[in-house]
Parts: C-alpha cells; structure tokens; sequence
C-alpha cells in the first residue's frame, strides 16, 4: 500500500528539487575480485603461490590449438566455433542480457507520454462532440540508487554472460580436439583389430596344414579357431566405436551424423611441455571464474536494491493538453512522494530473498575456484606420469613382441605348444593396444590443461612469417 501527498510545486521549485535528488545519494561500489575470494573461500584455505609440479610458471600462451601442427584440427575447430548449436544459444543469451541492461538503463530516463480521447454529449447549448489531446512526462528520481542498483546488477550480468560465451567457445574448442583425437584413437584401434584378424587367420591356416600331417591335435585347430572368432568379435566391436566416434565429432561441428570423417592414421606428436602461469592468475583469466565473479557482484547490487526499496520514492511529472473546444491549452506541473506503509512483507521478503541469492553465487564462486585449480593440479600432475607410462608401455609392446616371435619359432620346430604361443600372442596385442590408449590420453590430458588453464585457442599460428 502507498502513501501519496502531493504538494504543490512551482517550476522553479521543480528545478532545484531535480537537481538536489540527481545528487542526494551516492551508491555502494560492489566487491573486488580479492574481496570476493576473501568472502568466498574458508579462512583457512591459502591460494599457493605456484602450482604444485609446474615445470613453467611463465604466461600462459594463447593460439594452443596451433600448438599440435594439425591443419585438419584447426580447420575442425573454425568449423565448429561457426556451426555449433550450444555456441548459438550463448550468443542469444548474450543479446537477451544486453537487452536487460538497456531495459535497466531506461528506467533511469523520464517517460514520455500521449494521449487522444474523443466524446459526445447532449447538453442543450453545448457543442456535441469533445476532442482532448496530451502529452505527459514522469520522471522517478533514483535518491536512493534503487534504479542504478538493477542497472548496476545488469551490467554485471552481461559481463558474466559475455564469459560464459567465451567459456563456452573454449569448450567447444577443447572438445573437438578431443573428439578429433578420439577418432584417430578408435581408427588406430580399428586398424589394430583389423591386423590381429589377419593374424588369427594365418595361425589357423598354420595350424590346420600340422594338423593334416599329424603334428597338431584336434585341441591345437580348437584354440586357433576360437581366437579367430574372438578377433571378428573385437573387430566389430571396434567398428561400432569408430562410427559412434565420428558421428559424435560430426554432431558437434553441425554436419550430420554419417560416420564418414575418418580420424587421422597415426597420431600426431604430443607438444613439449608448456607455461601454466600462477595460480592467482586464473581468476582473472578463466572465463567461467569471471563469470561467476561477476554474478556475485549482480547479487550484491540485486541485494542493495532490495533493502532500498523500503525507502520513500520521488517522482515529478508534467503535462500539457488541448481540450479542444475550450480556449488555451492546460499545464500540469507535479511531484510526489510515494513510501510503503504496510506491504504484508514483500518488501522484506525481496531482500531476505536477495540476501539468500547473494549466498547462493558467493558459494557457486567458491566451488568454481577451488575445482578450476583441481582440474589445473591434476592435468600438471597427470603430463609427466603420463609421458612415463608411455616409455613402460612402449618397451613392454616391444619385449613381448620379441617373445612371440622367439614362441612362433620354438612352435615351428616343435619345442612350445600352441596355447603358449596364442598366450604370447595375446599379450604382444594387448600392449599395443595400451601404447594407442596411453598415446590418446596424453593428447586428451593437455587439451583438458590447456582448457583448465583458460588459455585461449584463438592466436596466431606460430608457424606462420610475422605480417
């Protein structure tokens, strides 16, 4: 319920009254980024002055994508930046936020007016019909800052939308790169599929013709036919990996899902290791983390509007209209004065209601930090163990091949069984196939670093003469 007591103004009156309301009251300056992370984080948590195990702690490089030398991922990753889906629905989100602002913005500026009206009547001596036309203007002087709170709070909620797109292009980026490598993987592990079928057959073949002069038994064509049929099975199973794994990198550039981009033949080199800067730079430089610091700063100034929605409201108005058939036109001058007596709460309720989404973004910001430098620890740590794993696995492929070889040739001349070579057989084809996996995730976990890390893929090509 409002209280309205209007006065009467004269126009100089209105003059000096604007001008004392436009500067009656200064609005409160919404948190800093130290302040935020003050607020945000428990005492007791310490952000460290480097990353655990960083090899670099110099800037952070931008172009990462380039990194890699792979033309073909570079064209993958235009192509999905211009045709993705999710990346259309942040670039609207983004318009609508922009909107708000100006929507937040107007509220600030007076509201023009006008009005046409038309009546008849029969009163003897009177003319039959009245025409009135006006014009009227309100202004709300925002003493308290109410209005520049929301406009303040909708700036800050572009701000934070504008990061979310920007985070949303880098994961759109970091996907395909993963997706890319995942093909190339699933190909890798199909042409692996494909030879062992090859190699299963040749073994029964062998087996069969020592069968037929009585050096093998019936057990010996038993074990080579069964993991014959165990290799087709691998295959088609391989297959169906493949063709899901180029359908969902075809989905995320926008073509359809046809499973007809094949992935690369071998995989390309994993870089040197990179910069990863310093903790306290990140805050500043993921676009998610911007985000989220943002909307706390947007529920601080939702909050101050809030509280100052309790206090009295000023407005001035002015008219002029034409009645028509009488002389002159008529002038409106006015102000007013408007303050809730009674509300039932609401207005108590929005800022309980306020307070509670100020609590809500403060711990969203806590939770965004603290994981985004989980997720750079974890990729710091991952790369050189990574890298380590792939030297074991790689003599271990190399010792068990030489063993099956050494097997295939006792079982030629009759000195080892069969099940031993199929064992050594089997264990030679596992270890390539863990030097594929560990190759893919060692191109997966610098993707992922480079994406905790916030750095940019866009750039310049290092590889490219400077203009």
């Amino acid at each position: 319920m409002l209280m309205r007591k209007m006065v009467k103004f004269y126009p100089g009156h209105l003059v000096l009254l604007a001008g004392f309301l436009l500067s009656a009251c200064a609005t409160k300056q919404g948190p800093g980024t130290q302040e935020v992370v003050d607020q945000a984080l428990p005492d007791s948590t310490e952000i460290a002055g480097q990353f655990t195990g960083a090899a670099d702690d110099g800037a952070v490089d931008d172009g990462w994508i380039y990194t890699f030398g792979d033309s073909q991922l570079e064209a993958l990753v235009a192509e999905a930046i211009n045709n993705n889906p999710n990346l259309v629905i942040a670039s609207s989100q983004v318009e609508a936020a922009a909107a708000q602002l100006r929507a937040a913005g107007a509220a600030l500026k007076p509201t023009v007016s006008y009005g046409l009206q038309a009546s008849g009547q029969q009163i003897p001596g009177q003319p039959d019909d009245t025409y009135t036309a006006g014009v009227t203007a309100s202004w709300e002087a925002d003493v308290w800052g109410r209005i520049r709170y929301q406009q303040t709070a909708s700036e800050e909620a572009l701000v934070a939308t504008q990061a979310d797109y920007a985070f949303s292009r880098m994961a759109i980026a970091a996907a395909t790169a993963k997706g890319w490598f995942g093909a190339t993987q699933a190909r890798l592990i199909l042409t692996l599929s494909e030879d062992l079928v090859g190699i299963y057959g040749e073994t029964l073949k062998l087996v069969q013709k020592k069968h037929e002069v009585g050096q093998v038994t019936q057990q010996d064509i038993n074990l080579a036919t069964a993991d014959l049929r165990k290799a087709q099975e691998s295959r088609l199973q391989a297959e169906i990996a493949y063709q899901e794994v180029q359908r969902a990198l075809e989905t995320l550039l926008g073509r359809y899902p046809s499973a007809e981009l094949e992935g690369r033949e071998s995989f390309v080199a994993v870089p040197p290791p990179i910069p990863v800067g310093l903790p306290s730079d990140l805050l500043e430089r993921r676009p998610d983390l911007i985000a989220a610091e943002r909307r706390v700063a947007a529920s601080f100034n939702l909050l101050e509007s809030a509280k100052v929605a309790k206090l009295p409201r000023f407005s001035i108005s002015a008219g002029v209209g034409d009645l028509g058939n009488s002389s002159g036109l008529l002038y409106q001058l006015g102000a007013g004065i408007f303050g809730p007596l009674y509300d039932g709460g609401a207005l108590q309720a929005q800022v309980e209601s306020a307070s509670a989404g100020q609590k809500a973004a403060m711990a969203v910001y806590s939770r965004s930090v603290l994981s985004a430098f989980q997720e750079v620890e974890n990729a710091i740590a991952r790369e050189p163990r990574l890298q380590r794993r792939e030297e074991l696995l790689k003599d271990v492929h190399s010792n068990n091949a030489e063993a099956l070889r050494l097997a295939r040739i006792q079982y030629d001349v009759g000195r080892a069984t069969l099940l031993s070579v199929l064992q050594m057989q089997g264990r030679a084809d596992a270890a390539r196939l863990s030097v594929i996996n560990i190759r893919g995730e060692r191109l997966f976990n610098r993707v992922n670093l480079h994406q905790s890390l916030g750095g940019s893929f866009d750039g310049v090509d290092p590889n490219l003469p400077e203009p």
